[in-house]
C-alpha cells in the first residue's frame, strides 16, 4: 500500500474541480437538482468514490490536507452571523426553543435506538453508544473525542474505526436525504418561498445563470476585510473562553462575534458601508459553504467502513428510517407545517445524521430553488452548533458511566 499526501493547494483546487464535476453531473441528471442535492455532495461522493477505487485496486490511499477546509468553515458561519439582524434573532425565539427541544427528544430516541439494535444483533458492550448520538449528532469530532474513552470504558479496541465510520455514513446520507424530504414537504403542502426576499445565504440558481454580476472588488475587499476582522477577535475569543473551561467550537465563537458586530457598528457608525445583506456577502458565503462540503466529502476514506460488516449497515438504516419518520411526522408540523418548516426539516437531516455544515449546505440547495427562508438559517446553527453538544456532551457522560 503507497500513500499519496495531497498538500493544501492542490487540495483546495481539487475541491473546486470537484464542486464543478458535481454541477456538471446535476445539469446531466435533472432529478438531483430537483431534489436539491448539493453540487459539493453530488461531487464530493463521486471523488470519495474514485479514492475507494484507488485504494482497494490499485493499493494507493489518497489524503488530502485540510487546513483551508476548516478556514471556509470560519467563513461561512461568520457570513452567518453578519446577516443576522436582532430583529430576526428575535424573531426566532420561540421556534428555535421547539427545534431545541424536538432535538433533544430526537438525541434520546436516537440513543435507545442504537442501544435496542446493539442488543438485537448481539453487538459487543459499548459500540451502541458509538451508533448513537456520539457519531450521527455528534459527528466525526464527538466520535474522536470520546472513542478512547469508550474504548477504554468497554475494552473495544476498533471504537475510534467505529465512531469514525458511522460518522462518514451519517454524513452521506444526511447529504442525501435532506433535498427530497423538503422538496416532498414542499410539494406535498404546496408550499413556496418568498418572492421577494434576497437570499442571505447563497445565489438563486436564476442569478447564477440568468444575471449578470454587478459585485466589484472595492465591495468583496469590503466583505473580506470585515470578515477577517470578525474571524480575528473571534479566535482571541475562543482563546479566552477555553481559559475559562468553556469548550465551544471555533465557528460557534465567530457566528457570535459577528452577530454582535452586526447588531452595532453600522448604529455606532451608520454612514460605514457595511456587507450584512449584499450580494457580496452572499457570494462568499456560498462559495465557502460549497468548497468546504466538497472537501469534507472527498477526503471521506470509504474504506474504513469496510470491516465493520453487516450489523453497521443494519444500525444506521434503523436510524435513517427513525430520522425520516421523525423529520415528517414530528419536525415538519410542530415547526408550523409553513416553508421555514420544510427549509428546517431538509437542515434536520444534518443535525440527526450529519453535521451543521451539512444541514446548512441542505438548506442552501432548498432555497436556492424556492426563495429565502431566514429564520431557519438563524435558528438552526445555534442548535445543532451550540446548544446540542452541551445536551451531548452530558448523555454520552451518562452513557459511559
Amino acid at each position: 500500500m503507497s500513500t499519496i499526501e495531497l498538500p493544501g493547494l492542490l487540495s483546495f483546487t481539487i475541491a473546486i474541480l470537484v464542486f464543478f464535476a458535481g454541477a456538471h453531473l446535476n445539469r446531466l441528471i435533472p432529478a438531483l437538482t430537483r431534489w436539491s442535492i448539493p453540487e459539493a455532495v453530488t461531487g464530493g461522493l463521486l471523488a470519495a468514490l474514485v479514492t475507494l477505487v484507488a485504494y482497494e485496486f490499485f493499493g494507493i490511499e489518497i489524503s488530502f490536507e485540510l487546513a483551508a477546509r476548516d478556514l471556509l468553515l470560519l467563513y461561512f458561519f461568520t457570513g452567518v452571523g453578519l446577516n443576522a439582524r436582532i430583529s430576526d434573532l428575535l424573531a426566532g425565539g420561540k421556534p428555535l426553543l421547539i427545534l431545541l427541544a424536538l432535538t433533544l427528544a430526537f438525541l434520546v430516541i436516537q440513543n435507545l435506538l442504537s442501544m435496542a439494535a446493539s442488543e438485537v444483533l448481539g453487538l459487543p458492550q459499548g459500540m451502541a453508544i458509538l451508533l448513537g448520538s456520539i457519531s450521527l449528532i455528534g459527528g466525526h469530532g464527538t466520535a474522536i473525542a470520546w472513542a478512547p474513552i469508550v474504548s477504554s470504558r468497554f475494552g473495544l479496541s476498533n471504537a475510534l474505526e467505529i465512531g469514525i465510520a458511522s460518522a462518514t455514513l451519517g454524513l452521506v446520507i444526511a447529504s442525501l436525504i435532506g433535498g427530497p424530504i423538503a422538496q416532498y414537504l414542499i410539494a406535498r403542502n404546496g408550499l413556496s418561498g418568498p418572492k421577494d426576499e434576497e437570499l442571505t445565504i447563497g445565489v438563486s440558481r436564476d442569478a447564477v445563470v440568468g444575471q449578470e454580476d454587478d459585485v466589484s472588488y472595492i465591495s468583496l475587499l469590503r466583505t473580506l476585510l470585515v470578515t477577517n476582522i470578525a474571524i480575528i477577535i473571534g479566535y482571541a475569543l475562543h482563546e479566552v473562553i477555553l481559559e475559562a473551561g468553556i469548550n465551544l467550537p471555533l465557528f460557534v465563537v465567530c457566528l457570535l462575534v459577528a452577530i454582535v458586530m452586526t447588531n452595532s457598528i453600522p448604529i455606532l457608525a451608520p454612514h460605514l458601508p457595511w456587507p450584512a445583506h449584499t450580494r457580496g456577502l452572499a457570494l462568499i458565503s456560498d462559495l465557502s459553504l460549497n468548497v468546504f462540503l466538497a472537501m469534507s466529502l472527498m477526503s471521506m476514506q470509504l474504506w474504513s467502513l469496510s470491516g465493520l460488516g453487516l450489523s453497521l449497515a443494519i444500525v444506521l438504516a434503523v436510524q435513517t428510517l427513525a430520522a425520516i419518520v421523525y423529520i415528517i411526522f414530528v419536525v415538519f408540523p410542530a415547526m408550523g407545517r409553513n416553508y421555514n418548516a420544510a427549509v428546517i426539516s431538509a437542515g434536520f437531516s444534518g443535525i440527526s445524521l450529519g453535521a451543521t455544515p451539512t444541514a446548512i449546505a441542505n438548506m442552501t440547495a432548498v432555497t436556492k430553488i424556492h426563495g429565502a427562508a431566514t429564520v431557519a438559517f438563524i435558528i438552526l446553527p445555534l442548535v445543532s452548533a451550540f446548544f446540542i453538544d452541551l445536551a451531548n456532551a452530558a448523555v454520552l457522560g451518562f452513557l459511559v458511566r
